[in-house]
């Protein structure tokens, strides 16, 4: 369960690689611009890590997870009602913090298995970045469609979706439980 949502997470981060174009289209973005509003993300996404890293050892992962994704699944939905570039920048911070997922998924898995199968664990975890490809296949065929602002919608209904699965049926760490 891990892995999907870590794969969903991974998904929205990376929305910007095929609604950005468009973004920048409607705005009329320079190309410094554009790489500043791309860049946000992942700049968010980098930085929050040690946040919700700390906050995984302090109120465990399934709370922490479920939270980062729907704060995320917020924040792009709110793309859809920007219309300034100050303000898709403050939203593309908020979607960045789907990249801060890893830092939670990396705690919250390591806990469940004994030290000599952490890398099998972890490294079943961070197949979750498939999430990068699924949008990369998908989103296009949603925009071409409907609009980046389908896009945006249906990657945060998602997200919203695996977050409240994600509560239902993981369980809290074991040092939690």
């Amino acid at each position: 369960l891990s892995t999907i949502a870590f794969t969903a997470c991974f998904a929205v981060w990376m929305i910007f690689s095929i609604i950005g174009l468009s973004i920048r289209e409607q705005l009329g973005l320079s190309q410094s611009e554009f790489g500043l509003l791309v860049a946000m993300p992942v700049l968010s996404g980098s930085l929050t890590r040690l946040v919700l890293g700390i906050w995984t050892e302090q109120y465990g992962g399934r709370l922490v997870f479920t939270a980062q994704m729907l704060l995320t699944a917020g924040a792009v939905w709110l793309l859809t009602y920007a219309h300034t570039y100050p303000m898709f920048l403050l939203a593309a911070l908020g979607v960045g913090l789907a990249g801060g997922s890893f830092a939670i998924g990396v705690a919250y898995v390591s806990r469940w298995f004994p030290k000599d199968s952490q890398g099998t664990a972890l490294g079943v975890f961070g197949m979750g970045n498939v999430g990068a490809a699924v949008t990369k296949f998908l989103a296009p065929f949603v925009m071409v469609a409907y609009g980046w602002e389908a896009v945006a919608h249906v990657w945060a209904i998602g997200l919203a979706i695996m977050a409240i699965v994600f509560f239902v049926f993981a369980k809290d760490d074991p040092t939690f439980a």
